[in-house]
């Protein structure tokens, strides 16, 4: 009787670790992350060209703030993300698993401007500081910044759905 329950057992043991290699061929394909909009954006200038209207894509969690635009391949011209932060301090983003070129506008708790990493490299883990307190990072694709001439001291605002 114990010999037939061991066999058994054994049996089980190796019918129960035998690998599943029904899947084995099948092509594993990473869907590409789109642009969510989530709210809009409107950059004040009081120079000569007056605002700048943007779609953005809002990361107000842990996890988005991680991830941010990593694994992505890129945005159009009038899309941003806005990474709203827990509490106004000194930040730092880096572009690890980031594809393309941004320019990351730091804001302060006043929805204004205090510093601009421009052109930052892809994929690269250098740390960029804010350089100031700030509340709220905006990323916009690299060389926007010089082109619609944004600045420290210029005013934000947005409103999200």
């Amino acid at each position: 009787m114990r010999r037939i329950f061991y066999s058994g057992i054994v049996l089980a043991l190796l019918f129960s670790s035998c690998k599943d290699t029904s899947d084995a061929n099948k092509t594993v394909t990473a869907k590409e992350i789109t642009f969510i909009k989530e709210g809009e954006l409107t950059i004040v200038k009081p120079d000569s060209i007056g605002s700048i209207a943007i779609d953005i894509e809002v990361a107000d969690n842990e996890y988005e703030r991680q991830t941010g635009l990593m694994y992505r391949n890129g945005m159009e011209e009038k899309q941003g993300m806005l990474f709203i932060m827990d509490q106004e301090r000194q930040q730092a983003f880096y572009m690890k698993n980031t594809r393309f070129p941004l320019d990351i506008i730091y804001i302060g708790s006043n929805q204004k401007v205090v510093s601009i990493q421009k052109n930052a490299r892809p994929l690269n883990t250098s740390s960029l500081p804010s350089g100031a307190p700030a509340k709220y990072v905006l990323e916009l694709n690299g060389g926007l910044t010089d082109q619609w001439n944004i600045k420290v001291g210029d005013s934000l605002s947005w409103e999200i759905q």
